[in-house]
């Protein structure tokens, strides 16, 4: 998967610079990956499509990994990757063993990438091959299915999630019908011809929008349970050391498992790194003989989160480099990069730019080494960045948003669509509506339309075909299956839910005539 001519001086040099950008923002609470990666992609315009691509999957994982120094030295987790480690991370170095908290950590998390890494080379060939013989009703469906896992996955609600799907599909209607080369939806704007540009989108929704959250909220300081602020940690324990040997040999089940995990999750549509770290956690707790540590300075516990969040990260690139579909909003943004570079990914990637396949393999690999040694040498100096006033960040981040939108095109239309999906996030977080399903219904909607409309055409109009087809079937009855489930589990909370009132008002009104007596 890793071919020889990849590995060049540029390789190594754009992998370190987006490694220590990627930590550098991910132990920074409020600032996030994919923010950074969206600033990121109008700087690239004028590389070679492999550093670019080399240097974005490495500010992917620097910004998943950075968010465990802050995580565990001021139990703030720098991105939601990192919740989990908060619980065992923060209550470790606070009982004097940070360096141990941190290693363990940077390590699980090497462990992790580099088993993913693992993934994405024996698979990401043979599902290319195979999604060659996805027909074009089979690819609409399948991407169905895609809008339908991420929007119920999502941490919301399901009507949540399909509507800012649909929401991002109609955002993507505006310009040219794929069919009858008709321009639609333009409202008499020339700009809207050719559609929304992802990138001011991707800017707007997540950069801007971000910012405009950090300046209507107060600054606050990293408080402890007791509104005090948190002390540094006592580093003066005889067991502030890394783990020998045969303590790593006694963790390998929980590195295989979580890290086997985190890459599942990954490859799945919509889930993402902090659901990947639940998942992973909890399974450790279930199979563990000290479920009492966990949330109170469990090593495996720190394994489990760490491993997992990272193996996601590989476990993502294989559908987006194999079949074109992004597992993750960062993912919908190299998919951005992708096509901003003229390059296809799925089989002919794989046939007409193997170079490219081959440095995305090695970039990430080397990422998660360069992660590694890294994190371990500059963890203490890197959590102060955490301490950096918004007043200061602000005002340069806001500079890269309207200098990156406008060199898109060099026209200020694009600057004012950035601003309103600014609004547009904004408004979303205030209302708990997920992002994720609108950027991946924006991206994904182009290809769903022309698949059907290619498939409609080939059979003169008939919509039989998305049923007739085997896979395209199958696809469509997993889609339905669910929704019904999620609908169906809904309305049993629903049910459940007066009836506990009501059995805690009949519990109450007993204790109240008791008290009469």
């Amino acid at each position: 998967m890793i071919s020889p001519d990849v590995i060049t001086a540029n390789l190594f040099l754009w992998t370190f610079i987006g490694v220590m950008l990627g930590v550098v923002v991910g132990c920074i609470p409020g600032l996030t990956g994919a923010m950074v990666i969206a600033l990121t992609l109008p700087l690239t315009f004028s590389m070679d499509p492999s550093d670019a691509l080399a240097l974005l999957v490495s500010i992917y994982v620097g910004s998943v990994s950075g968010g465990l120094i802050s995580a565990t030295l001021l139990r703030i987790p720098g991105t939601p990757a990192s919740m989990m480690t908060t619980l065992d991370g923060y209550p470790m170095a606070k009982a004097g063993r940070p360096k141990r908290a941190l290693g363990i950590g940077i390590i699980a998390s090497l462990v992790g990438g580099a088993l993913s890494w693992l993934a994405l080379a024996l698979l990401a060939r043979p599902m290319a091959a195979w999604s060659t013989k996805i027909g074009p009703a089979d690819m609409f469906s399948l991407v169905v299915l895609a809008l339908v896992l991420i929007a119920v996955i999502s941490r919301h609600s399901l009507l949540a999630g399909l509507f800012a799907g649909a929401l991002g599909i109609l955002a993507r209607m505006p310009g040219m019908h794929p069919a009858s080369g008709k321009t639609r939806l333009t409202f008499g704007f020339h700009e809207l011809d050719d559609g929304l540009s992802l990138l001011p989108v991707l800017i707007g929704l997540f950069a801007i929008s971000q910012l405009l959250k950090d300046v209507t909220q107060r600054e606050q300081t990293a408080e402890n349970a007791d509104g005090e602020e948190q002390p540094e940690a006592d580093t003066s324990s005889s067991e502030d050391r890394l783990p020998g040997k045969s303590e790593w040999l006694a963790s390998l089940v929980n590195l295989f498992r979580s890290s086997f995990i985190g890459t599942v999750i990954g490859i799945l549509p919509g889930v993402g790194a902090n659901i990947g770290s639940v998942v992973a956690y909890s399974a450790a707790k279930t199979q563990s003989k000290n479920k009492q540590e966990f949330g109170n300075g469990s090593e495996e516990g720190i394994v489990a989160s760490e491993a997992a969040n990272n193996a996601t990260v590989g476990g993502a690139l294989i559908p987006l480099v194999s079949l074109g579909i992004p597992g993750s909003v960062i993912d919908a943004i190299l998919l951005g990069a992708f096509v901003i570079h003229g390059l296809q990914p799925g089989p002919l990637l794989f046939k007409n730019n193997p170079e490219i396949v081959h440095t995305i393999s090695a970039s990430y690999l080397l990422a998660n080494i360069v992660m590694c040694g890294f994190m371990l040498l500059s963890a203490r100096w890197l959590v102060r960045l955490t301490q950096i006033p918004k007043a200061y960040l602000v005002p340069a981040i806001l500079t890269f948003c309207v200098l990156g939108s406008y060199a898109l095109s060099n026209r200020m239309f694009d600057i004012w669509v950035m601003l309103a999906f600014g609004l547009l996030g904004l408004l979303f977080d205030r209302l708990s509506i997920p992002s994720a399903p609108f950027v991946i219904g924006f991206v994904l909607s182009p290809i769903a339309e022309k698949s059907m409309c290619t498939a409609l055409m080939a059979e003169g109009g008939s919509w039989m075909i998305f049923v007739t087809s085997p896979m395209s079937a199958i696809l469509l009855v997993m889609s339905t299956c669910v929704v019904l489930a999620v609908l169906t589990s809904s309305l049993r909370a629903a049910r459940r839910e007066p009836e506990s009132v009501s059995s805690n008002q009949r519990s109450a009104d007993g204790n109240r005539e008791q008290k009469d007596v």
